[in-house]
């Protein structure tokens, strides 16, 4: 899969693991990207963590489990989960059909802000993405 810029949202951050950060007044929203997704296939389970819980960069904060396999979900920041998408208990293909909309993970209130700075910008997403091809 080729991915164009284009196809990136601008308004987000991204991780060298496929997630993608939204800061929403200090808040973050987190989801897998549309080129994450696309390499999973057909999401049939998203096991995320619980209201409160507290979530680091780099660690896994839940799994994703497709037709083709199971992958962790590894958090772009530290903080505490205020809010998990419920819609995905039931309808876990959001995540195939819309990865920057209603297929959204969880929302995090960071314990840095600092650590958005940290993540990739979509021209860089982009780039990463083109040297592993």
């Amino acid at each position: 899969m080729t991915l164009e810029l284009g196809a990136v949202p601008r308004d987000l951050k991204y991780t060298e693991d496929h997630e993608w950060l939204r800061d929403e007044d200090g808040l973050a929203r987190v989801g897998i990207t549309e080129f994450a997704q696309d390499q999973l296939g057909d999401v049939v389970f998203v096991e995320l963590p619980g209201v409160g819980d507290g979530v680091t960069a780099g660690e896994a904060f839940g799994v994703v489990e497709s037709v083709k396999a199971a992958s962790d979900l590894l958090c772009p920041i530290t903080g505490t989960v205020t809010e998990i998408n419920e819609k995905l208990d039931d309808d876990p293909e959001l995540v195939n059909s819309d990865p920057y909309g209603d297929g959204w993970m969880i929302v995090i209130e960071p314990s840095s802000p600092d650590e958005l700075d940290s993540l990739m910008g979509p021209i860089q997403y982009v780039e990463m993405i083109a040297r592993a091809e």
